[in-house]
């Protein structure tokens, strides 16, 4: 199969502006107006204050802040009815679906790094329920992190591993025109994981060579792992499908921390990039103040045109 790439809608942009009131979520009917460059993907819980617990009016409060992505990586976990009803509630209000977590993690021990005939088929068989959930809620990347290192093999060998069972996930993904995404992990926040580093994701993604498998490159991870962002992101860029968003130290919003994120917007703007960026981090506020605080952080620093 030829290598192509899945690209989503261009967020529309128009200035920002927070609603006074909320609505019940009955009460929603038009899709939102994206009023940012970029399609950062707030996750459940980031605005509960201002918006209420139930998951359909923080989609609804998103999508009025002029947020037009989401993400939730337990979104595999939830009933049905609620993923369903999550779905039509974006699909009514113009939200794309970001990654949810497509399988098991092994924080502690190997297994797709070890070979096991046994792990790689309880893998496989939850990306196969991964596609269910993915055609359920509109999402076409799912998030796949390979597990722990297998410290009695050579890394060549567990290359290997990985490598053939990411071939055979492809092969269940491709019909259905879906991406895994692999996520490099910081060697401090996660000791001890296979996959870590921006160039060796590339390599395994060579070398995989297939659509439904590429990188998520999540900047918090990757300026603690190794800096030097946009020059990684630029090398890295034709196997990159998806980004997520933390500020270093502290994984809060953009602007608590050292990261230019203006700088790095821009240069993903500028290289055309249509997908979404994954809102992975916690509000350095506590309470309204802090989700206003959020707000505001974005579009600070998507103001660089």
């Amino acid at each position: 199969m030829k290598r192509r790439k899945f690209i989503g809608s261009v967020a529309a942009t128009s200035a920002l502006g927070i609603v006074p009131g909320l609505l019940g979520a009955q009460e929603y009917t038009q899709p939102a107006k994206g009023k940012f460059n970029l399609k950062y993907a707030p996750h459940l819980g980031m605005f509960k204050n201002l918006a209420g617990e139930d998951p359909i009016d923080q989609l609804n409060f998103m999508a009025d802040q002029g947020f037009t992505a989401f993400e939730d990586n337990g979104m595999k976990g939830k009933t049905v009815a609620l993923q369903e009803k999550m779905a039509s509630t974006m699909a009514k209000r113009g939200i794309s679906m970001g990654v949810f977590v497509a399988h098991k993690i092994y924080w502690q021990e190997p297994n797709l790094a070890s070979g096991d005939k046994d792990l790689r088929a309880e893998f496989l068989a939850q990306i196969k329920e991964s596609v269910e959930v993915a055609k359920r809620v509109n999402a076409t990347w799912m998030t796949v992190v390979p597990g722990h290192v297998d410290l009695r093999q050579n890394m060549g060998y567990q290359t290997a591993h990985v490598v053939e069972s990411l071939k055979q996930a492809s092969a269940i993904l491709e019909p259905h025109r879906l991406i895994m995404v692999l996520e490099p992990l910081n060697f401090r926040n996660h000791p001890g994981l296979f996959l870590t580093d921006s160039p060796q994701a590339y390599e395994i993604c060579k070398a995989v060579d297939s659509p439904s498998c590429k990188i998520l490159f999540d900047i918090y991870h990757q300026q603690i792992q190794e800096g030097n962002l946009i020059p990684n992101i630029e090398d890295c860029w034709d196997e990159i499908a998806y980004f997520q968003i933390g500020d270093n130290p502290g994984r809060k919003e953009p602007t608590t921390g050292e990261i230019n994120y203006k700088n790095v917007f821009k240069s993903i703007h500028d290289k055309g990039f249509q997908g979404i960026l994954g809102m992975e981090h916690g509000n350095s506020v506590q309470g309204k103040e802090g989700e206003q605080r959020v707000i505001q952080a974005y579009t600070e620093t998507d103001n660089f045109l």
